[in-house]
């Protein structure tokens, strides 16, 4: 639903005055293109994939009592490594969306692809396609 123009103005006036009062803040705040910052993290996420391949090598290569403690945490590494990593590509966003200062919402740039409907709004255009179909 969109905003009036009241309701906008009134936004743009808060804006306005958290620009002035923290600059700081409004920045962190601002929009920013999301696939930049899931690409920093999917980067991360080899990276630490590669260091625990190290620490798990580096724990077997190891006759110290404690090689068995690296190996483990070598492993742990390349876990949440992988997690990180395919939590990063599964929510990088396709088609160039951004980030907006809006509670972080996401919005599609032009040509972007539609984004996916979560299930209650797909349940619900069901509903409404089947009540057409009826004529009621």
């Amino acid at each position: 639903m969109p905003l009036s123009d009241h309701e906008q103005r009134l936004l743009e006036q808060m804006e306005q005055a958290l620009y002035a009062e923290d600059p700081k803040f409004a920045s962190v705040l601002q929009g920013d293109d999301l696939r930049l910052r899931y690409r920093r993290r999917l980067v991360f996420a080899v990276l630490g994939f590669i260091a625990g391949i190290a620490l798990l090598m580096a724990g077997v290569a190891l006759s110290a009592a404690y090689a068995t403690v690296v190996g483990i945490v070598g492993f742990l590494v390349m876990l949440g490594s992988v997690l990180a990593g395919v939590s990063a590509y599964n929510r990088t966003p396709r088609g160039g969306e951004t980030a907006t200062a809006e509670s972080g919402s996401v919005t599609p740039i032009r040509g972007a692809r539609r984004q996916r409907k979560g299930l209650m709004d797909r349940v619900e255009e069901r509903w409404q396609r089947r009540r057409d179909e009826l004529g009621r």
